[in-house]
């Protein structure tokens, strides 16, 4: 893991929030979310399926769907403001500055074209490369994350490569321009455990040798625990906690990071033992309770849990460890 301190920011979030029109009018999906990543830094993204972690890449790169919109918010990316550049300007960064690995590459694909003309499309756009140049860079792509044969691969349609190919190939594909950031949308969700483990050492050691920043969304704790430097957890379009990745396993703050650390099956557990769940459902867009989101489904919910929304605060003892709630706030000032 990287060292914390003192590193440049490269992408600063700040009270983004997302909204999607319903027939009762806008109802919030991503509610003031503030995220950071340094350079050179890898952010793990954690949070249950809705919980606003895909939306909140796509908003940042202006690539959400039809009746989902940016309502407010910055988001600022080497000192940039995404939201408000030209679309002729974010094209250049789409691709180029920050590439994206789509959760499906089976859908994120485009089935009728060969793999070799899909890698080389972003080398030509962005970097301006002859035809010849651009697949002998995209022969070399292959090769890094790790496919045999990449010279023959070319040629091969999405559809005759295995699900391990297809999303080697888009990792290449996203790392194509050398992006200073990669945001990597549960890429090894469709994969079985033995692909999984190969896809996040590709990625680790990539970014090694690149020295690039990433950003890994996932609904899996164990996955990423050796992957990130750093995790934000998300529930319900909020950030609850934020934590240096050793500091969050070690001592998880929030009642929903406690309980999906709890659900992750251990060695030590007794055999035929229950797996740990958190009862109930998220709320739905439009639907928030009035106070914390969590709190319906919160074991140590108080009174004010119910009237006000906690804010993202940082634990006593550390400044780079963030909790949202007013249970654990005043159980650290009682510390």
């Amino acid at each position: 893991m990287m060292d914390t301190q003192n590193r440049e920011r490269l992408l600063d979030v700040r009270g983004l929030t997302v909204e999607i029109d319903g027939r009762n009018g806008p109802a919030v999906v991503v509610d003031g979310i503030d995220l950071h990543v340094d350079k050179g830094e890898t952010l793990g993204v954690v949070g249950e399926s809705g919980c606003g972690k895909s939306l909140t890449m796509l908003s940042l790169m202006r690539l959400l769907p039809n009746k989902i919109k940016v309502a407010k918010g910055t988001a600022t990316f080497a000192g940039r403001d995404l939201q408000t550049m030209s679309n002729a300007e974010l094209r250049k960064v789409r691709g180029g500055d920050i590439g994206f690995v789509f959760q499906d590459p089976m859908t994120s694909l485009n089935p009728v074209m060969r793999v070799g003309d899909q890698i080389c499309e972003p080398l030509i756009y962005h970097r301006k490369m002859k035809k010849a140049e651009a697949r002998a860079r995209a022969v070399e792509l292959l090769r890094l994350v790790g496919i045999p044969g990449p010279e023959e691969r070319l040629q091969a349609f999405p559809h005759e490569l295995s699900g391990g190919m297809r999303q080697r190939v888009m990792i290449a594909i996203g790392l194509a321009c050398n992006p200073k950031l990669l945001i990597a949308d549960e890429p090894t969700t469709a994969l079985d455990v033995t692909i999984q483990a190969q896809i996040v050492d590709l990625v680790k050691d990539l970014r090694a040798k690149l020295g690039m920043s990433v950003v890994w969304i996932t609904h899996d704790l164990a996955l990423i625990a050796g992957l990130v430097d750093r995790v934000a957890v998300l529930y319900a379009g909020t950030v609850v906690e934020d934590a240096p990745v050793d500091e969050l396993y070690a001592r998880p703050s929030h009642p929903y990071t406690r309980g999906l650390l709890s659900s992750i099956p251990k060695l030590s557990d007794p055999p035929a033992s229950r797996l740990s769940s958190i009862g109930g459902t998220p709320p739905e867009p439009g639907r928030r309770p009035k106070g914390c989101p969590f709190a319906p489904r919160c074991p140590l919910v108080e009174a004010i849990c119910h009237e006000k929304v906690p804010r993202l605060e940082p634990l006593s003892g550390s400044s780079n460890h963030r909790a949202a709630c007013f249970v654990v706030q005043r159980m650290q000032e009682a510390a």
